[in-house]
Order: structure tokens, then C-alpha cells, then sequence
């Protein structure tokens, strides 16, 4: 069926001509998560009746029996109930054909209703007949409603699933409350009985000729207004200051400390942590967003000794993505260091080549060879002695305790960060105030396909040497997950796998390298950080969140209709 209408006519989104079906019933219900409560998208082949032919989809009925009496009506109902997250739900049917009689009815019943029966004649069967304009309502008699529908007419049927209402529109014009307080479940239905009756329905593969979008706003309006005029509870005190207090600490927690800091002087709210530690966690957050994971464990361990060490599975779930960002090229602190410890082995190997090669020369000149002999073993004693301090300072992971290992370790890391508790006013803020998932994004000057080219071209799998470097490092890792619970060595298990594929970035398993796989961990990071601050490890605000989400669930699963226009999502909108 194909309604006409013009695209300089529609006036609500729903009604653009180009959409397909899936987006349409994305526009209208955008609460109902199909794969647990699937839309009617066309006519049962199973629930109907045996004179009723279907075609074209499933979408076109039409009546196959001879139609003498009213025991030759036939139904058919759609694939699956109307969800109750749809809140107002809407199908229309286009009458190709009256036939015969056009004893015809459009309407809902429960999947309990025989199918041999016009809608409405039967329990928890509702419907709107097409020969004399009647409703019916569970029974034969009906009740005078609207005009009749005939050849050419398109009827639509709506359902109100908070108060359960039905209502019926023809040609786009809307007829007024049929039916009040309808039970939830039901599916859209359509009869016939007598020949030549032909119907094509429209489940949201057409635009609507009723705008079923306007009805919905006012439905959200609606329950806007009963959600604002709720009463506060006296016991938790004046509600205002509940609310400054949760959207500080939903500041503090994400480190936007520049936000912090006016909010609280614009309320006179304290802010719960010093601004140097907000920001110490935030830089923390910038480096596992930015994939460098390696200076994240480093500077976590210098700013706060021992949270990884009591915190094994948390160490381990970093140091898994710190290997997949090794894979990616965005962690390259491992490999810088083996680099330099191969640099210095490489090093001290050619001064000791050319100290013994100076002494084979100072023993064949008796003149001077006492001198330049000596010389030389001091300068072969001083390259060598370097060694392992040329290592140390390349290895941002020799960090223990909260101290660093060289003093031009601890000067760097000082003159960035603050220490929780100081003050300085030559401190800078180590980013400026974003979304905590786009503190990454702010440092790339690239496009995100770019950043990807980038990184992959930058693969340690493209270098032996830091190849082997990965493979040393996955085998610590394997070490560590004896430590852990089997729960989180699948994570492992998952990393290993991208080193069997030539290219990662095409394998199946690919979507290991997306950075937005950094961001979980960072929010256990930052959690674990401010609980052993003795801080909630999660904000106030994204709890009562999280809870409203969860009760609205709740609702759509006692089909309770208002869960359409209650969710969170609107309210920010």
C-alpha cells in the first residue's frame, strides 16, 4: 500500500517518504528494543482464520470463502502484541476492495480470540466495522461511533497504552475515544466476510496518513507535567541543595575541575576533593584515552602508591588494553624501553670492542701503551656503568611506591602534576573542561580514519624487533592472569587473538582496537582511584540515572505505557 503523500507535505519526521520501515518505527518508538519485544510488521500466516488469502509481504488480505452467513467471518491477527514501550501505538489499512458487502472491521484483540469471528464480536476483541460505522466492544452489539469506510478509504487504528484507550481515524482525521481501559498485549486485527473484500495494511512501511506524531506530544507533555508536579520527600531536605550537591560531585568525579571550581562559587557548594587531585585524575584519564596506557600505570603509581597492587584485577584488565594499544601503535612505552635496552646492550658491546682493540694497540707501543691503556679502561668502565641507568630512565614502569627511580623522573612528573593536597599557582590545568569520552578526541588533529591510518602504520607488528618486545610482554601478562579470576582471562585470550591475523584492523575480531574499548577501563581506573580516597567510586547523579533507567524497564515489563515518554533521554533533550 502506498499512501499519497506529497514531501513538501508531511509535517512530522515519521512522514518523510524516503524512510525505510526500520527507521520509521525508530522515529515512532524509540524505546521498544526489539529483540525483546518485537513491532507487528505484517499479517500471521499461523493466526488466522481459512478463508483469509495473503499476499504481497503478508500485508494484503483478501476473502476466499463464499460469505452466506456471519459464521463465514474470518480474522487474522498480526505477528506479535504492541509493546507497551510504544506508549501510543498506530497501524492503518487501506480498503482496496469493499466487495461484496464490505462487512469488513478493523481493530485489537488478545491472542486468546477465535479467528472466525468479525473484530469485536468476541472477549478482549475490539473493533470498528466498515458497513454501518459501529463499534464493538467483546460482544455483537454495537454501539454507533463513526461513518462507514468503503473502496478507497484508509482506516487507522491507535492504542493510548497508558490508560488504555483505543481510538480510530479515517482518511487522517480523527474520530474520537471508541474504547477506555483496555487490557495490554493486544495485536492489531482486520476481518472480513463476504467475497471480494480486499485490505492492504500499513505497519509503518508507508508514511501514516494520520499524524499519529502530533498525539505523542502531547502524550509527552503530559507526562512531563505529572513527573514535575511530584511531591519532594521532606526527610532528605531542601531539594535544591540535594541537587547542587549531586552535580558537584558529578564534576568532581569526571575531573572537570575549572567547572567545579565556578559552579561552587556561583552556589556556594564545597567542592568534596582538592582541585590538584581532581586534576591528577584527569590527566590519568587523558593518558587511557589516548591509549597510553603504559604512562597511565606510571603516573597512577607515582600519584597514588599501592591502589594497583591491591587491586590485581584492575592491573590486569589495564595492562590487557595496554597490549592491545601495543598492537594498535597508540603504547609504545614498553617498546620505547626495549628499544633502549637494546641500544645500550649494542652500545656497551662496541666499547668493549674498542677497548680491547686499544689494548692489542698500547701493547704493540711500549711508548705510551701504559697510558692509553688506562685511558681507554676507564672509558670502556664509564659506557658500561651507564647501562643500566640509560635503561632506568627509558622505563617508565620502574615506579614503585610513589617515588621515582631517577631524580629527573621525579622533576618531570612535578613540574606537571601536583601531589593531592598541595597548591601551586604556577600549576596549569592539565586539559580543558570536555566530556570525559571526548578528552581524547580534543587532542587529535586528525579525522578519526586518518588517526586509524596512522596508528596502523605505526603496528609493532610491522617491526621484528618490537614484535618481540609484545611477545615478551604478553608472556608477563600471562604470568599476572594467575593472579586473576578466570572472568577476566578471557580478556586475555581475546588480546592474543588479534597477533593471528597479517592485519588486525580487518580481522573478525577487530573491534578490539576501537578506542572506545579504553573507556570502561578508565572509568574503573578513576573509580578505584577515588574510593581509596575514601570518595564514592561512582557519582550520585549517574546512580539516580542508572536507577530511573532501571525502574522505566521495570514499567515496559509491566506493561505500564508511560515508560515511552518517561525515559531519561527526553529530558535532556
Amino acid at each position: 500500500m502506498t499512501m499519497e503523500i506529497s514531501e513538501l507535505d508531511y509535517r512530522s519526521p515519521s512522514q518523510d517518504p524516503n524512510l525505510s520501515l526500520d527507521e520509521r518505527l525508530k522515529i515512532l518508538y524509540p524505546f521498544v528494543k526489539e529483540e525483546e519485544t518485537p513491532l507487528p510488521r505484517s499479517w500471521s500466516t499461523k493466526d488466522k482464520y481459512n478463508y483469509i488469502g495473503l499476499s504481497q509481504n503478508n500485508l494484503r488480505i483478501h476473502y476466499k470463502g463464499c460469505g452466506k452467513t456471519h459464521k463465514d467471518a474470518s480474522s487474522v491477527r498480526a505477528t506479535y502484541p504492541i509493546p507497551a514501550s510504544c506508549g501510543l501505538y498506530y497501524f492503518e489499512v487501506k480498503i482496496v476492495s469493499k466487495g461484496r458487502d464490505g462487512y469488513m472491521g478493523v481493530g485489537l484483540c488478545a491472542q486468546s480470540v477465535n479467528m472466525n469471528r468479525l473484530p469485536g464480536w468476541d472477549k478482549h476483541s475490539y473493533g470498528y466495522h466498515g458497513d454501518d460505522g459501529h463499534s464493538f466492544c467483546s460482544s455483537g452489539q454495537g454501539q454507533a461511533y463513526g461513518p462507514t469506510f468503503t473502496t478507497g478509504d484508509v482506516v487507522g487504528c491507535g492504542i493510548n497504552l497508558i490508560d488504555g484507550s483505543c481510538f480510530f481515524t479515517k482518511n487522517g482525521h480523527h474520530l474520537g475515544i471508541a474504547f477506555n481501559d483496555l487490557p495490554p498485549n493486544l495485536y492489531p486485527t482486520v476481518g472480513l466476510q463476504t467475497p471480494g473484500e480486499m485490505i492492504d495494511a500499513n505497519f509503518g512501511q508507508d508514511p501514516f496518513l494520520f499524524d499519529i506524531e502530533g498525539e505523542m506530544i502531547e502524550l509527552r507533555r503530559r507526562t512531563r507535567s505529572v513527573i514535575r508536579d511530584l511531591t519532594w520527600p521532606n526527610k532528605y531536605g531542601d531539594p535544591q541543595a540535594v541537587l547542587r550537591k549531586m552535580v558537584s560531585s558529578y564534576l568532581v568525579h569526571h575531573g572537570y575541575s575549572q567547572t567545579a571550581e565556578a559552579f561552587a562559587r556561583s552556589t556556594g557548594e564545597e567542592i568534596s576533593e582538592e582541585l590538584a587531585s581532581m586534576r591528577n585524575r584527569q590527566a590519568i584519564q587523558r593518558l587511557v584515552l589516548q591509549g597510553k596506557i603504559g604512562e597511565a600505570i606510571a603516573l597512577t603509581q607515582q600519584l597514588y602508591p599501592g591502589l594497583l597492587r591491591d587491586n590485581v584485577e584492575l592491573l590486569f584488565r589495564l595492562k590487557v588494553r595496554q597490549f592491545i594499544e601495543m598492537i594498535s601503535g597508540a603504547d609504545t612505552l614498553e617498546l620505547e624501553t626495549a628499544a633502549a635496552a637494546a641500544n645500550s646492550t649494542a652500545a656497551n658491546n662496541s666499547t668493549a670492542n674498542n677497548s680491547a682493540a686499544n689494548n692489542t694497540t698500547a701493547n704493540n707501543k711500549e711508548e705510551d701503551g701504559e697510558t692509553r691503556g688506562n685511558s681507554d679502561e676507564a672509558v670502556a668502565s664509564m659506557d658500561t656503568d651507564s647501562g643500566p641507568h640509560t635503561e632506568m630512565l627509558n622505563n617508565g614502569n620502574n615506579i614503585s611506591n610513589g617515588s621515582c627511580e631517577t631524580p629527573s623522573e621525579c622533576m618531570d612528573v612535578d613540574s606537571r602534576f601536583m601531589e593531592d593536597g598541595e597548591s601551586s599557582s604556577s600549576s596549569q590545568e592539565i586539559s580543558q573542561e570536555s566530556n570525559s569520552n571526548n578528552i581524547s578526541q580534543q587532542q587529535q588533529p586528525h579525522s578519526n580514519q586518518q588517526q586509524q591510518l596512522d596508528m596502523k602504520h605505526s603496528s609493532i607488528l610491522s617491526s621484528p624487533t618490537k614484535f618481540e618486545a609484545l611477545l615478551k610482554f604478553g608472556r608477563s601478562l600471562q604470568e599476572l592472569a594467575q593472579q586473576v579470576d578466570q572472568d577476566h582471562v578471557s580478556l586475555l585470550q581475546d588480546a592474543f587473538s588479534l597477533l593471528a591475523y597479517a592485519d588486525p584492523w580487518t580481522s573478525s575480531v577487530s573491534d578490539q582496537l576501537n578506542p572506545t574499548g579504553r573507556e570502561s577501563v578508565c572509568h574503573s581506573l578513576n573509580s578505584a582511584i577515588l574510593e581509596s580516597k575514601n570518595q564514592p567510586g561512582r557519582p550520585p547523579l549517574e546512580i539516580a540515572m542508572a536507577h530511573s533507567k532501571q525502574l522505566i524497564k521495570v514499567m515496559a515489563n509491566k506493561d505500564l505505557g508511560a515508560c515511552a515518554f518517561a525515559d531519561t533521554q527526553i529530558f535532556n533533550q
